[in-house]
């Protein structure tokens, strides 16, 4: 079972290892094995949240996730992304942008330190809101009961973690904007530019959020009616595939998978310069890094640890509300990578304990009942 969800990842790990080593020596080696596990300690979470969305997608589009989405992710977010930073915050072409990440890489991370403000707001917004609409959410299960109980309660007012969301970025906006820290220590007043992003954070979130989640009940209700439409199909002889009636619901859901892949690779990305300003080694530590995130999500799934732990997804998702208080601070004062890391380790191994807790204490239930039921009985 591990080897075959993480095949690929090893396999990707010793090719670009290889490649690193035959790039720059043991010293890119050693650089691109630190971007790897500096890449998966700050996306763990992200592969909790993903596997319980993942969970929802039929085996064919886990395969499109595992296939298309990882091009994405590796060759998107780990090795476009940094180079449209610069193009677009320098305005320069594609072209320009990947000869002067090749050929001036300082100069390549002084313009991306530059564009951090912006890119700190919309993935912080887009990460903000999904923690908000979580702790929102009432629940049958509950972590950290005395604070989700009335939070759930509050969450019946409409538009409410919206309403959050913008009270925090307009702060974050008069705050840490107007002195947003840029390239050289110098900084710098980018109050339009984090009201913006942010502002496009949020309208990605809601948009791609929505549509997933409506065609996610679309989904449902096409699930009741499909053994009917199939049989009325098949009379006219145009039989309906099933994995075309998933298909819509779930293309959105990858999309949203996408998407916050994306808003979560931000601060990876961004954290990478303080390691390296060579753009090659960090595409290939980062995007080892993303293989096993991807690799570790699956693995989730199959084996159904988040229906074992259940209080996994609420600590991942309060990571996710931490690493997107951190990204908006960011736009002023620099935080270290490892404090961004282990504040996601910190809380999602919590809530694995409480969840290894809570399966004992239900396991002692049990025992206590059973030999109650036999002493009954009789037996």
């Amino acid at each position: 079972m591990v080897l075959k969800t993480f095949g690929w990842s090893f396999a990707v790990t010793a090719l670009g290892l290889v490649a690193a080593f035959l790039f720059g020596g043991w010293t890119a080696f050693g650089i691109v094995a630190i971007l790897s596990i500096l890449e998966i300690s700050l996306s763990f979470d992200n592969a909790v949240v993903n596997a319980g969305i993942l969970k929802k997608m039929n085996a064919f589009w886990q395969k499109i996730f595992l296939t298309i989405g990882i091009l994405i992710a590796v060759f998107g977010m780990r090795l476009v992304f940094p180079v449209v930073i610069v193009a677009v915050s320098a305005q320069l072409g594609p072209i320009e942008a990947v000869d002067l990440a090749l050929s001036d890489k300082d100069r390549y991370q002084e313009l991306v330190t530059d564009a951090h403000p912006a890119i700190a707001a919309f993935g912080g917004m887009f990460l903000l809101m999904i923690f908000l609409d979580f702790i929102f959410e009432d629940r049958d299960i509950k972590w950290l009961g005395w604070l989700e109980r009335p939070l759930a309660k509050l969450g019946k007012i409409d538009m409410l973690s919206v309403c959050i969301a913008l009270i925090i970025l307009l702060i974050s906006a008069v705050t840490f904007a107007t002195q947003a820290h840029q390239h050289g220590g110098a900084h710098v007043d980018k109050t339009s530019t984090v009201l913006l992003s942010g502002i496009a954070g949020l309208i990605t979130y809601m948009v791609v959020g929505g549509l997933s989640g409506f065609f996610e009940d679309k989904l449902e209700e096409e699930e009741e009616r499909e053994h009917e439409e199939e049989e009325k199909a098949a009379r006219e002889g145009k039989p309906r595939s099933a994995v075309a009636m998933a298909g819509k619901a779930a293309f959105f859901m990858f999309l949203y998978l996408e998407v916050l892949d994306a808003s979560f690779s931000f601060d990876g990305v961004i954290g990478a310069f303080a390691i390296t300003n060579d753009i090659v080694l960090m595409a290939l530590g980062l995007g080892i890094g993303a293989m096993y995130v991807r690799s570790l999500t699956v693995y989730l799934v199959r084996q159904g640890t988040l229906d074992e732990y259940v209080y996994l997804e609420h600590g991942a998702h309060y990571a996710i509300g931490a690493l997107a208080m951190i990204l908006l601070v960011t736009i002023r004062f620099e935080i270290n990578e490892i404090i961004t890391g282990l504040v996601g380790v910190v809380l999602i191994g919590a809530s694995f304990w409480s969840s290894v807790r809570r399966n004992k204490r239900i396991a002692a239930v049990e025992g206590k009942d059973a030999v109650k039921t036999e002493i009954s009985s009789g037996v």
